[in-house]
């Protein structure tokens, strides 16, 4: 059983090596992070932004430029425009944001002429954590793009925490669908949506895992709350996956993992073509190579 976001690159390694293009990779934490994924075998890469730029980044971190492909496009849009036509032309098979901010890598996916979204598709970012005080990875969603989900959002949200938990092993995945409370609470939209996604899965629905809503995060993670709480069922105290009812919940969850726990990320954009490898500028370059990773392996 895969346990920690090291041994998805181990994963990744057994399958077919893919191809990944980053965009505006001008700097050190994306191009150190394609760099090991190169030399681990995870892909092969081709980096669009300032080609001087990345020389010198290449050079100061005493990498050989000469084992991606480098694409010269020194303004950020057209940088990002131009990585979304490399995946539609079947050159590449993983986008990866670089040294561009977040809105401006979503309005080249979202691009209707060039970009990566199929019609009528929902976005939603994943992550992959490996908290220290868990004791398996915790696949939650969403994080960072969809402030509020309605229930037909949190439906496809539910199939990419799936997708990616059976992507990395895990065969039935257990699924909270969080709320404030385990209590079902009918002025609680967070509730209703959590009962009426549980109803479905139990029904047939919705497939291919264990899902129970609402559970708060205590008795979603924690064994022993559970118990107290008298809650059972299966996905309380030992989740796979947590469904969060908007972004604020999501990403002071994503955070506190990352700056109080000192977790590992591995994230990405779910929903697009390919993909989409999506981390803050300012994250690390492990928490990105562990993103290419888990975007390989799906």
């Amino acid at each position: 059983m895969i346990t920690k976001l090291a041994q998805v690159i181990d994963l990744v390694k057994s399958k077919p090596k893919k191809r990944l293009v980053a965009a505006f990779a001008n700097d050190d934490h994306t191009i150190e992070a394609v760099n090991h994924a190169v030399d681990m075998g995870i892909v092969d890469a081709i980096l669009v932004g300032d080609k001087s730029l990345i020389s010198q980044v290449c050079k100061q971190l005493n990498i050989d430029a000469n084992k991606f492909t480098i694409i010269h496009e020194p303004d950020e849009m057209r940088a990002a425009i131009k990585s979304c036509d490399l995946i539609n032309q079947k050159e590449a098979d993983i986008l990866m944001k670089g040294a561009l901010s977040t809105d401006k890598y979503m309005r080249a996916i979202l691009n209707k002429d060039q970009g990566l979204c199929p019609p009528n598709a929902v976005l939603s970012h994943i992550a992959v954590v490996e908290n220290p005080a868990y004791h398996k990875l915790l696949i939650a969603s969403d994080c960072a793009i969809i402030p509020v989900p309605d229930l037909k959002q949190k439906q496809v949200i539910l199939q990419s925490i799936i997708k990616t938990a059976k992507a990395i092993g895990i065969e039935k995945p257990k699924v909270a669908i969080i709320a404030a409370t385990e209590q079902m609470s009918v002025g609680m939209v967070a509730c209703t949506d959590a009962a009426i996604l549980s109803k479905m899965a139990d029904r047939g629905q919705i497939s291919g895992a264990i899902i129970d809503g609402p559970i708060s995060l205590d008795v979603a993670v924690d064994e022993e709350t559970a118990k107290i709480k008298k809650m059972t069922g299966g996905v309380a105290g030992d989740a796979d996956g947590l469904l969060f009812p908007n972004i604020e919940s999501g990403n002071v969850f994503y955070k506190c993992c990352t700056k109080f726990n000192h977790a590992e990320i591995g994230a990405f954009l779910a929903g697009a073509k390919v993909p989409c490898v999506l981390s803050s500028r300012g994250d690390t370059s492990l928490t990105k190579l562990y993103s290419i990773a888990v975007a390989a392996v799906l």
